[in-house]
């Protein structure tokens, strides 16, 4: 898709205003294409997805792509590219973008209100399917399949909410094959060796007064079945796993008395995952690349209503705040309400995801590896997933 796109640019506007002459009842919006200026590098990487999650109940989740395949002198955003490929859907993505993934030829879309994960080609985003999963929230993958974790009940915060769950969903055939119940409101997930560890957050339990999750449920991928529970702390979130076995995962608190927190887990004497400590940083979003651990934190206060942003760098080896900054460009502290944080994991130039209002276009932030600014560009609404696309061997 990369460096063929905008030589087929101009066909494809062509194309659809046609179908859109011909099909009333769909509204195709066109792809744009806007010349970041950054110069392009030709590596590894060829391309980045961007998911815009849309403000909820919208229905305006959309996905763009950064071509970095250097078949141009500078890098290309487009603005809006799966309803272009994609003319025969209705609209846009759907309600609230939640996750975005590449694992082998794929790429995965979880949208959350809209209680589906949608499949697409990697290197074009021409749509495969669809798999129906309700309240889905993330994604992640072990040898041929993917786990969902889902909030399974409604959208709508209520005190008797089910428990949630993940659903086990063969790559190939794109069918449920299996599913395990977890704690309330699950979250971010990652697996070790064949166990998936799931951050369990009761966001809705707590909203209602009836009380916070506070575990990491531990599932055995083979039997599906919840073998363990890891007490760590109320409301968690995000959740991954580093090179050294090692996992993170972060509380967003109660927004009161308990602070956002990060904290790590390790493996015991017996092999058996354990809190390994705590790092009393907010942290909202993260990005691991070697050992570093690429981090925003975003702290509400309901006592003086005020949201306290902060960024850094965690070495992962040494559970050490190592740097209380990402860049000192005035750029970054112009960022009004970050969402999202991505790590080229080859030349380590990140990118900062900026939601705005949350009801207009975001922009994304390109910094390079020592933190310069380099460029940014006007997204859909509320950029907050992306993942990497490799050049094809």
């Amino acid at each position: 898709m990369h460096g063929d796109m905008r030589r087929n640019y101009a066909l494809c506007i062509v194309i659809c205003a046609l179908i859109t002459a011909c099909r009333n009842d769909v509204m195709v919006v066109p792809m744009e294409d806007i010349d970041t200026g950054g110069q392009a590098v030709k590596s590894e990487i060829a391309g980045m997805y961007l998911l815009n999650e849309g403000n909820m109940g919208s229905n305006k989740s959309t996905l763009d792509y950064l071509d970095l395949s250097a078949s141009d002198s500078t890098v290309h955003y487009y603005r809006n590219i799966y309803s272009e490929r994609n003319p025969s859907t209705v609209m846009m993505l759907g309600d609230v973008g939640n996750d975005c993934q590449i694992y082998g030829s794929r790429l995965w879309l979880v949208i959350n209100c809209s209680n589906k994960v949608e499949v697409a080609r990697a290197d074009d985003a021409v749509r495969i399917g669809k798999v129906d999963i309700p309240n889905c929230r993330y994604v992640t993958f072990r040898d041929r399949y993917a786990y969902v974790s889902s909030y399974v009940g409604s959208t709508a915060a209520t005190g008797d909410s089910p428990l949630g769950s993940v659903y086990k969903v063969d790559t190939l055939s794109l069918q449920k094959t299996d599913s395990c119940a977890v704690g309330y409101q699950p979250e971010e997930m990652a697996i070790i060796d064949h166990l998936l560890y799931v951050a369990n957050s009761g966001g809705y339990q707590g909203m209602t007064g009836h009380g916070y999750e506070s575990t990491v449920s531990v599932v055995d991928t083979e039997t599906m079945q919840e073998v363990g529970r890891i007490e760590v702390a109320p409301n968690l979130h995000r959740l991954k796993a580093d090179r050294y076995d090692q996992l993170w995962v972060t509380c967003r608190g109660n927004y009161m008395d308990e602070n956002s927190a990060i904290y790590w887990l390790e493996k015991d004497s017996s092999g058996k995952m354990q809190v390994g400590g705590r790092l009393d940083q907010p942290v909202s979003d993260l990005c691991i690349v070697g050992d570093s651990l690429y981090f925003y934190g975003s702290q509400w206060s309901e006592v003086t209503m005020t949201n306290t942003v902060t960024y850094g760098i965690i070495n992962v080896r040494t559970h050490q705040i190592v740097s209380t900054s990402l860049s000192d460009a005035p750029e970054i502290s112009k960022v009004r309400m970050p969402y999202g944080i991505i790590v080229n994991p080859i030349h380590r130039d990140f990118y900062l995801m900026d939601a705005k209002n949350y009801v207009s276009s975001g922009e994304l932030l390109h910094f390079l590896p020592d933190g310069t600014f380099d460029w940014k560009v006007r997204t859909g609404d509320i950029p907050a997933h992306a993942t990497f696309l490799k050049v094809k061997r």
